[in-house]
C-alpha cells in the first residue's frame, strides 16, 4: 500500500478538489413552491432554510414520498472510503447515481478524489457546483460539448478524463476540438476503454484497444492517460460463471495497462486505471492488488498509476439488488426509503398504494413492504406475508401471499424498502432527510439536478 502523504499535503489536496459552497448556499435560499412534489403545503413560499428552521416532521410530507437517512449516508460514505483507502484505491464515485451536489460534497469531504459522471450535461452541472476533478465514463464526441470542455481547460485546476473505445471515437474528438471556437490550452486526457464480449461499450480485445491507444498517443489534441472499464455488465449475480467472467475481464485491463505504459509520455504524470461498480468492487480490488502493491514501491512511493474505483451506489445502498450482491453489505445501511398511502382496499388480500413507477425504482426489483403505520415516519407494525406484486404509473399493488386479509386500512402508510438508487433519485426534485433511522425529524432537503 502506498504510504500516506503528510497531513499538510492531504489538507492541500482536499482543498483543491472541494467544490465551492456558494451554489449549495444559493440552493438553501430557493423558495419552495406548490409544484414541488411531496413537499408540505405549509412549505410553499418559504425558502429551504426557512422551512428547515421550523423543524419539520416527516409526517407533514405528502405521499408518495422518498426519504433519506443522514446517519446512514454518513456511515456509508465513511465505510466505502475506508474500504478503498485500505486497498490502495482512490474513490471517484459515480455522481449520476444521485445528481445531488450535497451528497457529492459528502463524499468529497470523506476523501473521494473527484467524481465520475455519465453525460456532458452532468459534467457541466458538476462544474457549475465547483467540482474540479471529473471523469466522464463515456465517449465525448458531441462537437458543442467538446468545445465547452476545451474552454473549461483554461482553468489549470480542472482535471478531466473521457473514454474512447475506437479509432472513430478519437477522430470524432479531434474534429470537434479542431472546430472549437476556443482551443483547449492543453490536450484532453483520454482513457482507452476495454470491453468484453456481450458487454456494453469498450474495445473488443487487446489488439483493438492498443490501436485506439496508439491513435490517441499520436494526436496533438489528446493525451493518452490510461485504461478504463466497467465489469458490471459482465455479470448480474455471484455465480461462478459471473465471477470468472469478471476476473478474466479485469485481468485483461491489467494487460492493457502494461502495454499502454510504453505508449504514454511519462512527463504527463501517472496513468489512470479505473474500474468498479458497486457489485464487484471486491473482485476489482483482488485482481488489481498485486499491481497496486508493485506500483506502491516505485520511486519511494511515487507510483506510476492512479488506481480508481467508481462505485456510486454504495453511498445509498438499498434493500434489493445491492443488498443481495454487494460484498460489503454488512458495512452499509440502506439510506433511502419510500412511503406510500393505502388509497383503496377492494379485496381482503389486495390494497392499492398511491406510489408507482413515477415515484419508486422498479428495474432491479419491486419495492419491499417493511411495515405499516398510521402516518409517514410513524412506528411500524409488521406486514407478514405481504409483497408488492406490480406497479402502475401511480399505484402499487400490495397483496397478501396467504388467504389472510391484509392488516391495513385506507389511509394507512406503508414504508417501502427500495432497490437500485440509480433509478430512484431521478424521480424527485426535493428529498427530505431524517436525522437517523427511527426518527421523523427532517434535518435537510436534498436537491437533485437531473
Amino acid at each position: 500500500m502506498r504510504p500516506d502523504p503528510p497531513r499538510s499535503a492531504r489538507r492541500k489536496e482536499t482543498e483543491q478538489r472541494m467544490p465551492s459552497l456558494a451554489p449549495l448556499a444559493e440552493t438553501a435560499e430557493t423558495v419552495l413552491a406548490p409544484t414541488d412534489k411531496g413537499v408540505p403545503a405549509a412549505a410553499a413560499g418559504l425558502t429551504v432554510r426557512e422551512f428547515l428552521a421550523t423543524r419539520p416532521r416527516l409526517s407533514q410530507f405528502w405521499t408518495p414520498l422518498l426519504a433519506l437517512d443522514a446517519a446512514a449516508l454518513e456511515g456509508n460514505a465513511a465505510a466505502i472510503q475506508g474500504w478503498c483507502s485500505d486497498r490502495g484505491l482512490e474513490l471517484m464515485p459515480h455522481g449520476k447515481t444521485t445528481m445531488a451536489p450535497a451528497l457529492w460534497r459528502l463524499q468529497l469531504e470523506a476523501g473521494a478524489t473527484g467524481l465520475t459522471l455519465a453525460t456532458p450535461g452532468q459534467v457541466r452541472a458538476a462544474r457549475a457546483f465547483g467540482v474540479r476533478s471529473i471523469m466522464l465514463a463515456n465517449a465525448l464526441v458531441a462537437p458543442d460539448a467538446l468545445a465547452w470542455v476545451a474552454a473549461e481547460h483554461a482553468d489549470p485546476g480542472f482535471e478531466f478524463w473521457s473514454w474512447a473505445d475506437s479509432v472513430a471515437t478519437v477522430e470524432a474528438m479531434e474534429r470537434g476540438l479542431a472546430d472549437a471556437p476556443v482551443p483547449s490550452p492543453r490536450p484532453i486526457a483520454v482513457l482507452v476503454e476495454l470491453g468484453g464480449a456481450g458487454g456494453r461499450t469498450g474495445a473488443r480485445g487487446l489488439d483493438e484497444a492498443l490501436a485506439v491507444a496508439r491513435r490517441i498517443a499520436d494526436s496533438p489534441l489528446l493525451r493518452l492517460a490510461g485504461t478504463a472499464g466497467y465489469e458490471g455488465s459482465l455479470g448480474h449475480d455471484r455465480s461462478a460463471a459471473a465471477v470468472a467472467a469478471v476476473r478474466e475481464y479485469l485481468s485483461g485491463m491489467l494487460a492493457l495497462h502494461a502495454r499502454i505504459h510504453a505508449l504514454a509520455d511519462p512527463a504527463d504524470g501517472p496513468l489512470v486505471v479505473t474500474a468498479g461498480g458497486s457489485a464487484y468492487l471486491d473482485l476489482v480490488a483482488d485482481v488489481f492488488a498485486p499491481a497496486i502493491a508493485a506500483d506502491a514501491g516505485i520511486a519511494a512511493g511515487a507510483g506510476t498509476t492512479r488506481w480508481v474505483l467508481r462505485s456510486g451506489a454504495s453511498l445509498i445502498h438499498d434493500d434489493g439488488f445491492y443488498r443481495g450482491i454487494s460484498p460489503i453489505d454488512g458495512d452499509l445501511a440502506a439510506a433511502m426509503r419510500g412511503y406510500a398511502r393505502v388509497v383503496s382496499h377492494p379485496e381482503p388480500g389486495l390494497a392499492l398504494l398511491d406510489g408507482g413507477k413515477r415515484d419508486f425504482p422498479y428495474d432491479e426489483g419491486l419495492p419491499v413492504p417493511l411495515g405499516v403505520a398510521e402516518r409517514v415516519g410513524g412506528d411500524l407494525r409488521p406486514l407478514p406475508a405481504a409483497s408488492v406484486t406490480a406497479l402502475n404509473d401511480q399505484h402499487a399493488y400490495l397483496r397478501s401471499a396467504t388467504d389472510a386479509a391484509l392488516p391495513v386500512a385506507v389511509g394507512d402508510v406503508v414504508a417501502l424498502g427500495l432497490s437500485h438508487p440509480c433509478t430512484a433519485f431521478d424521480k424527485w426534485r426535493w428529498i427530505p432527510v431524517v436525522e437517523r433511522a427511527g426518527s421523523d425529524v427532517v434535518v435537510d432537503l436534498v436537491r437533485t439536478w437531473f
